[in-house]
């Protein structure tokens, strides 16, 4: 079976890149975006090395995560790292004539974790399907952002 790794959605938003970096870094408003977060508890003001905490779901299951900011490039590049299986999900932005071009990553640098491949396996019914799940949840949260922002 292949391991797959590496996701990446992108969407323009008819924004500045300033007007969007202020809505992804304001991590409490990814709820209502992410189709996985449920709510997220923020250690301090965000910038690199800021610590938070999210409670995520997948249908009925729901399991709490840590991560990290470990890229903080204002109205560029916003990243963390989530300590359980080790991704880094990110959001890069450029600006073109057409607005601010977002494009929302998941990476995998080292790898996914055994623990989170296990649980993945058990409790979400393998890597695939659950990784299926990823990558729409990801093209609805940049769907929902753009909707927010050109209201």
């Amino acid at each position: 079976m292949t391991t797959i790794t590496d996701l990446e959605a992108t969407t323009t938003v008819n924004a500045t890149p300033a007007q969007v970096w202020a809505a992804i870094t304001d991590l409490p408003r990814m709820s209502s975006w992410s189709p996985q977060v449920v709510k997220t508890i923020v250690l301090g003001q965000v910038k690199e090395g800021t610590w938070f905490f999210n409670i995520n779901h997948y249908g009925w299951k729901h399991w709490p995560t840590t991560a990290r900011v470990v890229r903080f490039t204002p109205h560029s590049d916003f990243a963390f790292r989530v300590t359980e299986n080790t991704t880094v999900w990110s959001f890069q932005l450029e600006e073109t004539a057409e607005g601010t071009v977002v494009t929302h990553r998941r990476e995998t640098p080292t790898g996914i974790s055994a623990l989170s491949r296990s649980l993945t396996k058990v409790a979400f019914g393998g890597e695939e399907g659950f990784t299926d799940e990823l990558r729409t949840g990801m093209a609805t949260t940049l769907a929902k952002l753009k909707a927010d922002l050109e209201k």
